[in-house]
C-alpha cells in the first residue's frame, strides 16, 4: 500500500513539474508573439510611410517636371514684352504697325495664361517690400517719396512654380537711409574754444 501510494505521489510530482514547464513555455511564447506582432506593426509603419513618400515624390516631380521648359520660355515672354514695350514708346503707328502689335500681346497673353494652367505665376514685385527669397536687386536708389527698401522699378519680371521660386525678379530698391551726423564749421569749434578759454578755469 506504501508503495502505490510513492507512485502516486511521483506521478503527481511528475505532473507537477510538467505544468511549471508549460507554463515557463507558455510565458515565452506569448512574449515571442508580442514582439512578433511589435515588429510587424514597425514593419507596416515603415511601408506606409515608404508609400507616402514616394507619393509625395512622384507628385512633386510631375508638378515640376516643366520648369527647366517654363525657364526657357520666359525669355520668349520677356522678348514678346520688349518688342510691345518699344512700339508703346514709338507714339503713334500704322494700321499695319497696330495690328502686328495686337497680334504679339495676343500671343503674350495666351503663353501666360498657358504657364498659368501649369502654375506659373508672375511675381507683383513693384511697390512691394523687397524680399531676397523673390527679387534681385540690380540697384539702388535715393528715393524720398519711398519707404526704404521699396521696389521702385521692375527691369525684369520673375515668377514663381507652384510657389517655388522658378525666376527673381531683377528689381531697383530704394536706398535705406541713414542718419547724418550733425555738421560743424571748424569756426563754431574755434569760437567755442576761444569762449572757453576766456573764461578761464574758475569760470
Amino acid at each position: 500500500m506504501a508503495m502505490t501510494h510513492s507512485i502516486e505521489d511521483e506521478a503527481v510530482a511528475t505532473e507537477a513539474v510538467d505544468i511549471g514547464t508549460l507554463l515557463k513555455e507558455n510565458a515565452a511564447l506569448l512574449e515571442e508573439k508580442a514582439s512578433l506582432r511589435d515588429r510587424l506593426l514597425r514593419a507596416l509603419a515603415e511601408a506606409e510611410n515608404t508609400r507616402r513618400q514616394a507619393g509625395r515624390t512622384a507628385e512633386e516631380a510631375r508638378r515640376f517636371a516643366i520648369a527647366d521648359f517654363a525657364r526657357e520660355l520666359l525669355i520668349v515672354i520677356d522678348n514678346l514684352q520688349r518688342t510691345i514695350d518699344a512700339a508703346d514708346g514709338q507714339g503713334p503707328s500704322t494700321r499695319e504697325n497696330a495690328t502686328l502689335i495686337e497680334g504679339v500681346q495676343a500671343t503674350l497673353r495666351v503663353l501666360l495664361q498657358t504657364l498659368e494652367r501649369f502654375g506659373v505665376r508672375r511675381i507683383q514685385a513693384l511697390g512691394e517690400r523687397f524680399d531676397p527669397n523673390l527679387h534681385e536687386a540690380v540697384m539702388e536708389v535715393d528715393d524720398p517719396a519711398q519707404a526704404p527698401g521699396t521696389v521702385t522699378q521692375v527691369v525684369e519680371d520673375g515668377y514663381t512654380i507652384h510657389g517655388r521660386l522658378l525666376r527673381p525678379a531683377r528689381v531697383v530698391v530704394s536706398k535705406r537711409r541713414v542718419p547724418s551726423e550733425p555738421e560743424f564749421e571748424d569756426n563754431d569749434l574755434g569760437s567755442g574754444w576761444a569762449a572757453g578759454s576766456a573764461t578761464g578755469p574758475d569760470g
